[in-house]
């Protein structure tokens, strides 16, 4: 690794350390009122392929860790289907604390987290953002189209390509629509630059 490589990672990394401490004490809507932690995100600050969900639930907000539930569970079966670990990835939620009961956010809680958000992005400045379902896919593409015809779609977001996709807790719902995000997993792949995994044995 040269030193310069070495300096961009220690900028992106200490970047990310001070966007979570500012977001640790942010109140600047109210589900600050009521979360456990904020849950910032994780993963590798070097990601080429950043995932972004909707909003922590009850598990994440227990943990202070993005998609650690049954959604995460399978997220994390997407992301090694995929031929990657998810400590190689970056995830991230677009809301940093649990709305009550896992309702869906309000806009001015997007609109108060949305900064947050985009300096996340910035700091980690991936190849490949995958939004997950549709509240992640409308804040990125600033449309009120439904997920179901923004998937299957690419699109550029600062720099990145941007592929909205089903949410995991849709998927878990509803399972009939696995091969329609794996085929939008498929186009993040192509994205990367990279190939399919093979199967075992082949």
């Amino acid at each position: 690794m040269t030193d310069a490589v070495e300096r961009a990672r220690t900028v992106r990394a200490g970047a990310l350390r001070q966007y979570a401490e500012e977001t640790a004490s942010c109140t600047k809507c109210a589900l600050a009122n009521g979360r456990t932690h904020v849950v910032f995100g994780s993963g590798n600050p070097d990601a080429e392929l950043m995932f972004v969900g909707e909003a922590p639930g009850a598990d994440e907000d227990v943990q202070g860790i993005p998609f650690v539930g049954r959604a995460g569970q399978l997220l994390t079966k997407m992301i090694e289907a995929m031929g990657l670990r998810r400590d190689e990835v970056y995830i991230a939620n677009v809301i940093k604390c649990r709305p009550p009961g896992n309702r869906n956010p309000e806009p001015d809680e997007i609109a108060s987290c949305e900064p947050f958000l985009i300096r996340q992005i910035a700091a980690i400045n991936p190849k490949v953002i995958v939004a997950l379902g549709a509240f992640a896919a409308k804040t990125l593409t600033k449309t009120d189209a439904p997920i179901s015809r923004l998937r299957g779609r690419a699109f550029e977001y600062a720099g990145a390509t941007l592929i909205p996709t089903f949410h995991p807790s849709f998927l878990l719902r509803s399972p009939g629509y696995k091969r329609e995000a794996w085929e939008d997993l498929k186009k993040a792949l192509a994205a990367l630059g990279r190939e399919l995994p093979r199967p075992a044995g082949s």
